[in-house]
């Protein structure tokens, strides 16, 4: 005669089994999952930021999460696209440009700044002893551009000339891609531009003021002569395709970061930002339809 407790025990072993299929199976598609970044600063300033949040991803998801620094935003972006790079953190305009071009992306968690606001502005910036006072003295000047797929360092700045009447191909001497943020502001201070777009999220927190905590720059020394209206903030997106249990378990780990591993959630924003919180698709429809219009702008010239 079979006892009942014996029953009870297999079935319980029969439902973990099958509870545990979901995870074994995705854990042997992918011994290796990679966490991409734009490079929005040097090299080493990205690694030593985001290399503990790869290192937490890891312990958490039982599998081994490598960072990799792009060249280039467009690195990431194509990196999503073929499918090797399962994780991203960009920009607003990187993420539409991904969706644009067909890449199966899917945002899930969204920077949060330390007064609460969910959104940033492109300024541009001049040497404050310059005597520039608006973008329209700068006629004749060279500007720095930060990459042709930022947000805050060439879209929204497209966008916010075109208001203006500006074409800044014609307007300006020269239009430079600096790469970085960084690169942008080191070239205004090095005099390679008179002028430089760049992220600020408040007054507290902005590329400059980083780069000035880091030694890079003084931020004494620049000054903001326009600001965009509010983007909204940059996401991180992981592959739609991935199994539906991998996906929580990215989401509910990095949604629990700032909590978990406040150690690791603060290397990142320098205490200058708060958790991160869910965000999906429809949040950055506005940024795909500048995304567009930016497009257009461009082919409307060739």
């Amino acid at each position: 005669m079979i006892k009942f407790s014996t029953v009870l025990a297999g079935a319980l072993a029969l439902a973990f089994t099958a509870s545990a299929a979901p995870a074994q199976d995705w854990k042997s598609k992918y011994p290796e999952l990679v966490f991409g970044k734009v490079p929005d600063e040097n090299a080493s300033g990205t690694t030593t930021r985001w290399t503990p949040l790869t290192e937490y991803l890891s312990k958490k998801l039982g599998t081994k999460v490598t960072l990799r620094i792009a060249n280039d935003y467009a690195a990431v972006i194509e990196g999503q696209r073929s499918g090797n790079i399962q994780i991203a953190m960009y920009g607003p305009a990187s993420y539409a440009r991904a969706y644009l071009i067909g890449a199966k992306v899917e945002p899930f968690a969204i920077e949060v700044n330390n007064d609460g606001s969910k959104g940033y502005y492109s300024v541009l910036y001049v040497k404050a002893e310059s005597p520039y006072k608006s973008i329209q003295e700068l006629k004749g000047k060279n500007l720095c551009l930060v990459d042709p797929n930022s947000t805050s360092g060439n879209n929204v700045p497209r966008f916010e000339m075109n208001k203006l009447s500006i074409d800044p191909d014609k307007f300006f001497g020269k239009v430079i891609y600096a790469g970085s943020h960084e690169n942008a502001v080191i070239g205004v201070a090095q005099g390679t531009c008179d002028a430089a777009f760049n992220w600020w999220n408040t007054e507290a927190e902005s590329n400059l003021l980083r780069m000035d905590r880091k030694g890079m720059a003084k931020a004494a020394d620049f000054r903001v002569i326009l600001k965009s209206d509010q983007i909204v903030n940059s996401p991180m997106a992981y592959l739609t395709d991935l199994p539906a249990d991998l996906k929580a378990a990215i989401r509910k780990a990095v949604l629990d970061l700032a909590t978990d591993d406040p150690e690791t959630f603060n290397k990142i924003y320098e205490g200058k930002g708060k958790p991160y919180e869910a965000v999906d698709h429809k949040a950055y429809q506005p940024v795909i339809d500048l995304t567009k219009f930016v497009d257009t702008l461009r082919k409307s010239k060739s």
